[in-house]
């Protein structure tokens, strides 16, 4: 072979090289930035279908929380009444806030839930609703406003969702409510129910008891099925023994809300005072204080009441000159 000949080929064998090389660092880097994208859209699906602490832009609407049981993910409901406290809610990710009728035990004073009223509740309901930006906001049906009949259950549904901006409404009772569930689901209202102990029938089931043990908690379950059934997006479980509570957890494919209810409830529900330790005195068996802030606000009120009676408040740098 000639010097000329050679040198060409060996030429042809570099350029083949370079070029090979070329598709291999093009290959490597198309691989490499598939890899990305799809580690990225992984991230973005994993925050889009993840129910607590995501997109902050993003309301949740009852499809997700039906979504978040077909996964297996838990998460957690607390009680509302006031802006500064849904605002906090909202911003740690609590996907579901209730404006409860609990707002008689715990804003106004009263003895219990039967003495709030639909006008009470509705400034709070809005006022959670403005506070948020991604919490469903439930409102709950005070005593008297829905029991009477179907057309006062809607009524009543529709003044929370025109008035005050909810997103759902939550009342209490099982087949004697099914009329007034699908009254309101035939609106394009979404409603949650209320099994087990319901506090607004207090009277009726002989003060604060546990609600479907031996065979009464077939009827549970029969009563949750109808109101799947009737068109419910979720069953709340108050005060329920933990196994009646699995059972009607496994067999609905809406999720269940426990209180009182045991660990395998879909989801789980605190009035917030109580789970905050604002509340004093004693506490249902069911409620975990995760702070103490009745003695934090105790200290705080302490702490400027000697300052205004010994004169260290206001200081210099409160003043204005």
């Amino acid at each position: 072979m000639s010097q000329t000949t050679a040198a060409q080929t060996t030429a042809a064998h570099t350029s083949a090289a370079h070029t090979s090389a070329a598709h291999t660092s093009a290959a490597q880097t198309s691989a490499a930035q598939t890899s990305a994208r799809r580690t990225g859209a992984a991230r973005t699906g994993a925050a889009e279908v993840s129910l607590y602490g995501g997109p902050a832009g993003r309301r949740v609407r009852v499809h997700h929380l039906r979504a978040a049981k077909e996964r297996g993910e838990r998460w957690p409901m607390l009680t509302a009444y006031d802006q500064y406290a849904a605002e906090i809610f909202d911003e740690a990710g609590v996907p579901v806030l209730l404006v409860g009728d609990s707002a008689a035990n715990n804003v106004f004073g009263y003895e219990s839930t039967l003495r709030v009223r639909v006008e009470e509740l509705l400034p709070l309901v809005g006022a959670v609703v403005r506070a948020t930006r991604r919490a469903l906001v439930v409102a709950d049906l005070p005593f008297g406003s829905y029991q009477g009949s179907p057309e006062q259950a809607l009524a009543t549904s529709v003044r929370f969702m025109q008035e005050a901006g909810a997103h759902a409404v939550k009342l209490e009772g099982g087949s004697r409510v099914l009329p007034q569930v699908a009254a309101i689901v035939g609106a394009g209202i979404p409603v949650m129910a209320h099994l087990g102990f319901t506090p607004q029938s207090e009277h009726g089931l002989g003060g604060y008891r546990v609600q479907g043990r031996a065979d009464a908690g077939d009827e549970l379950l029969r009563d949750a099925v109808a109101l799947q059934e009737a068109g419910a997006f979720a069953v709340v479980l108050e005060m329920v023994p933990a196994e009646v509570a699995k059972r009607i957890t496994g067999e609905l494919a809406v999720p269940t809300i426990g209180i009182g209810a045991g660990v395998d409830c879909d989801a789980q529900v605190l009035v917030w005072q109580d789970m905050a330790g604002l509340r004093g005195g004693p506490l249902p068996r069911f409620v975990k204080r995760y702070a103490d802030l009745r003695g934090v606000l105790r200290g705080a009120v302490d702490s400027f009441a000697e300052e205004v009676r010994t004169g260290t408040y206001p200081g210099p740098e409160h003043s204005y000159l």
